[in-house]
C-alpha cells in the first residue's frame, strides 16, 4: 500500500514478470504488447522520488539499470534504449528500460505516444524469441553483483 493510503500497483503486486528479485529491487518484464522488451527496475520501498535514496542506494539501483540496459543492447542490437523514470501515474520509485527499433509501431517517437505504424509481428516473434536467453543472462549478472 502505497504511502498516501491509495493502492499502488508497484506495493501491491509484482507488476510484470519477475526476472529477478534483489533484496532492495527487482527486474520485470513489463507487460506491453508492442513491446516485448520493456523492462522496468523497481525499488523495493515505497518511495516516490531518486532523492529519497542515500548514496549507495542510488548507486546499488543504477547498477541494476545499466546491467538491464546492457543486457537488451547485447542481446537484441536495438537502435537505442530509452532509459525513462516518470512515475506520474505510478508514484513508485521505477525505471522503464525499453529497446527500440526503427521499425518498431512508435519509433522514433515514446512509446507512450500514439503509433505511427502497425505493429512489426515478425520483430516482436524475433524479440521474444530472444528473451529466455537474455533474462538468463541478466539473471546471472544480477546473482553475481
Amino acid at each position: 500500500m502505497a504511502l498516501s493510503g491509495i493502492a499502488c500497483p508497484l506495493c501491491d503486486g509484482i507488476g510484470g514478470t519477475l526476472v529477478f528479485q534483489g533484496p532492495r529491487w527487482r527486474v520485470i518484464r513489463a507487460t506491453e504488447a508492442a513491446f516485448p522488451a520493456f523492462y522496468r527496475v523497481v525499488w523495493q520501498d515505497h518511495v516516490a522520488e531518486f532523492s529519497d535514496l542515500d548514496a549507495a542506494a542510488r548507486n546499488e539501483v543504477m547498477g541494476v539499470v545499466v546491467a538491464v540496459e546492457e543486457a537488451l543492447r547485447r542481446h537484441l542490437q536495438p537502435a537505442k534504449i530509452n532509459l525513462a523514470a516518470l512515475g506520474n501515474q505510478v508514484p513508485h520509485l521505477h525505471w522503464h528500460v525499453v529497446a527500440r527499433f526503427t521499425d518498431d509501431s512508435h519509433f522514433p517517437d515514446p512509446v507512450w505516444a500514439a503509433p505511427r505504424r502497425e505493429v512489426n509481428a515478425a520483430l516482436n516473434e524475433r524479440l521474444a524469441a530472444a528473451l529466455p536467453a537474455l533474462e538468463t543472462d541478466l539473471r546471472a549478472r544480477l546473482a553475481a553483483g
